[in-house]
């Protein structure tokens, strides 16, 4: 394979170190977090809102289940055109694109994970003299809490694919203009040094949630995450 097309590894690390030297992936790796840590954080508090509501609810799960089962297979990347003509070609748009795509796996994982809530448990609660907000946090969201981080272990890194999709359409900043702009300019080095970035924040992120998870749920030692 030719060198322009494929650089080797020590061209690739060699412009990783330019890049990093001049500030270009830090500049485009913050607006490309900012925009999905925001989508993100926004899918957590209504996906295990709504996933809680839909799970406690009868009236809840019969008006949001349908949507969710119906929805889910469509890859809501196809939606962004419309999301630009709403929201415009700003960080906006693409933040709404994250929240929706993360917001399926985050709220099915949270209601699902409620619902799989051992009854002896909280049966149990009752017969102890627990009342009802007592019983939701101390045994409905603890028992529901292994699914709950689940969902937010899928939707972490669709979080970072869809910010790098959107942001090769239409932008100036972030990684994901900085490697279509690198690839259209030829410089495949430059292109592969912004593909390791994504990657290793990706595996950095990872990592962090696990360490988080498996310090929340410390009653679970036997099926830490790996």
């Amino acid at each position: 394979i030719s060198k322009r097309l494929m650089p080797s590894l020590v061209e690739i690390a060699a412009a990783t170190l330019a890049a990093l030297a001049e500030g270009d992936l830090q500049f485009h790796a913050g607006i490309s977090l900012g925009r999905a840590f925001a989508g993100y954080a926004l899918a957590i508090v209504f996906g295990v809102l709504l996933g809680v509501a839909m799970a406690r609810s009868a009236t809840f799960e019969a008006l949001f289940e349908p949507i969710f089962s119906f929805g889910y297979p469509v890859p809501k990347i196809a939606l962004y055109p419309i999301f630009i003509f709403v929201f415009g070609l700003g960080s906006l748009s693409k933040v709404m694109l994250i929240f929706l795509e993360c917001l399926y796996p985050i709220t099915v994982n949270a209601f699902y994970g409620m619902r799989q809530v051992d009854r002896v448990h909280v049966w149990a609660a009752r017969n102890m003299g627990a009342s009802e907000r007592q019983i939701f946090w101390r045994v409905l969201l603890p028992g529901a809490a292994p699914a709950i981080f689940a969902g937010l272990r899928i939707a972490l890194p669709i979080s970072l694919i869809v910010v790098i999709i959107t942001e090769m359409i239409g932008e100036s900043r972030g990684l994901g203009y900085y490697i279509s702009y690198a690839s259209a300019s030829f410089e495949y080095a430059t292109a592969f040094a912004g593909v390791a970035a994504v990657a290793a924040i990706g595996f950095t992120l990872d990592r962090a949630l696990v360490w988080v998870r498996n310090r929340l749920i410390f009653w679970e030692h036997g099926a830490d995450f790996i």
